[in-house]
């Protein structure tokens, strides 16, 4: 078998697996004919995406769509909304919903194309089990969760920035300034690293200026301990401009400084990120740790320390001091905030294979790999596979989501009339329906989402009203009483009373408040005109 041959196979066989596990939720994307999206975050981008395509060239900068009618200025930034636009260009004359199926289409692509990028490049370091790495990127839940079909959010498309900036970082340390100077020939591949190296650095913090600054400063600071010469030699300064050239153009561009009040101790906040499972806590001695990594995570500290008591020859491949540091640093992060869990694993399986090279048996480091990743194995068992009780709240979802669909379809209007919604809904019912949530799913919108559980949980009447007047409400959509209680309660840090407006909306729509006019309802929700008094 020639290698060009061999290189096809593998390739399609990564393909397979990334697709495979990426695309193991399609039941619930494409419903019914129509496309959904799996989180409410992805449909705030989604209405950015149409924004674009109505007015191209447009750099969405504010957000009139959530938190009427203040509006939010979004963390969200243009590279995501254009790549997904001109997606939705080559898909066009093929659907006649091209944006959203660029949409559900755009992580699963970004995916692939990290995967891809990961063979060609273990395959240059001569990676003795590259294909420990490929497995874990293909079949890690967390990786796939990132990327998965239906989510067009910005951590696929930073998820691939990084990777490709730490690998850049990986083969210059291993080239190495030093051996530039003393073999010109390798002269221009250092150079072309370090031009890759400040194109993905600089494209990753333009995409989210959070955790790939973060893990930009890290490494840096690392780099500079241990070799300050290498950073600030001739042949990287072609690097260098790259980055700081997209820096400076990703401002001019956006024109606003990054928010960091995903760090803010405000009670509201705090509240708020208790109910997204992306800010929660993560438990050391959490079983999440062995599903996303398998039972090799419980021996690296032990392969590292092996690694590095053997590693006696420059010969010998180990990871450099800023990967360790960025696999300790990640995971740190992770137990503090869930969703830095998608670059722990994304750095623990780049440090894998050289890890492993101190068990010189392949048939053991086989054994033990496949051995290992049975908790992994396990959580595909049970999404592949659910419950019946599992399937059944994955049916009644699905049927949410239709039903919710058809009502916002009835808010659809030249004029603008917003609607006051539970928060976790509100930006797919702007999406649906082209009005303005007074709620929405973001962090910016907290005055709205923190009003509409005032809203929900009113037994005032008067109360109630005056939120209504506040936001210039026209429509208000009640949904399950139960839920929304106890989120609107957590929200606000405050016990639901006896008799809360949620449950009238829901349970008795006869006995609703004057102000209010029952219009129209389905399975899932209630629509609800407002009138003046």
């Amino acid at each position: 078998m020639t290698r060009g041959t061999l290189s096809i196979i593998e390739i399609a066989i990564l393909s397979v697996l990334i697709l495979a596990t990426r695309c193991a939720n399609y039941q619930n994307v494409f419903v019914a004919e129509n496309i959904y999206f799996t989180d409410a975050d992805c449909y705030a981008r989604m209405t950015r995406v149409r924004m674009c395509s109505e007015h191209p060239g447009l750099i969405v900068r504010y957000h009139s769509f959530e938190n009427f009618p203040t509006g939010t200025t979004p963390h969200t930034t243009a590279p995501l909304d254009y790549l997904i636009l001109a997606l939705s260009t080559v898909l066009k004359p093929f659907t006649p919903h091209a944006i959203d199926l660029a949409g559900a289409l755009i992580s699963p692509l970004l995916a692939l194309l990290g995967g891809w990028f990961l063979w060609w490049w273990a395959k240059r370091m001569k990676l003795k089990y590259r294909w420990v790495m490929l497995m874990l990127y293909a079949i890690s839940p967390i990786l796939a969760h990132g990327t998965e079909l239906g989510r067009p959010d910005h951590q696929s498309l930073l998820m691939l920035f990084v990777t490709i900036a730490i690998c850049a970082e990986w083969s210059l340390q291993c080239d190495g300034a030093s051996a530039v100077e003393v073999n010109p020939p390798y002269l221009q591949t250092y150079r072309r690293w370090s031009i890759v190296s400040g194109v993905a650095w600089g494209l990753a913090i333009w995409t989210s200026a959070y955790e790939s600054l973060v893990l930009f400063l890290l490494l840096m600071v690392v780099s500079a301990v241990e070799n300050p010469k290498a950073i600030s030699s001739r042949t990287r300064r072609t690097g260098w401009f790259c980055f700081v050239l997209i820096v400076v153009f990703a401002f001019l561009i956006e024109r606003r400084i990054p928010s960091f009040s995903i760090v803010y101790s405000n009670p509201l906040f705090q509240n708020w990120a208790h109910t997204i499972g992306e800010l929660m806590h993560i438990s050391p001695a959490n079983p999440i740790w062995l599903r996303w990594c398998g039972y090799l995570l419980l021996v690296t500290p032990f392969l590292i320390w092996f690694r590095a008591a053997t590693t006696k020859h420059e010969s010998e491949l180990m990871p450099p001091t800023f990967v360790l540091v960025l696999l300790v640093a990640t995971y740190v992060l992770t137990i503090w905030q869930a969703r830095w869990g998608y670059f722990f694993v994304m750095v623990f399986a780049l440090a894998l294979p050289c890890l492993l090279e101190t068990v010189k048996s392949r048939g053991a480091v086989w054994i033990a790999f496949f051995l290992s990743i049975f908790p992994i194995a396990r959580d595909w068992d049970e999404r592949l596979w659910p419950s019946e009780a599992e399937l059944a709240i994955r049916v009644e979802q699905r049927n949410e989501s239709v039903q919710l669909r058809d009502m916002a379809l009835s808010l659809r209007s030249s004029e603008i009339r917003p609607f006051l919604a539970p928060w976790w809904l509100s930006p797919s019912i702007a999406y649906w329906s082209g009005q303005p949530g007074i709620a929405g799913s973001s962090h910016e919108s907290l005055d709205g989402i923190a009003d509409s559980a005032r809203f929900f949980l009113c037994d005032d009447w008067q109360k109630a009203r005056q939120i209504l007047e506040n936001h210039q409400t026209a429509w208000v959509i009640g949904y399950n009483s139960e839920r929304v209680a106890q989120n609107s309660a957590a929200i606000l840090s405050q016990a639901a009373p006896a008799h809360p407006l949620c449950r009238v909306l829901d349970r008795t729509p006869g006995q609703v408040p004057p102000f209010l006019i029952f219009a129209a309802q389905n399975g899932t929700c209630k629509l609800y005109r407002t009138v003046a008094q």
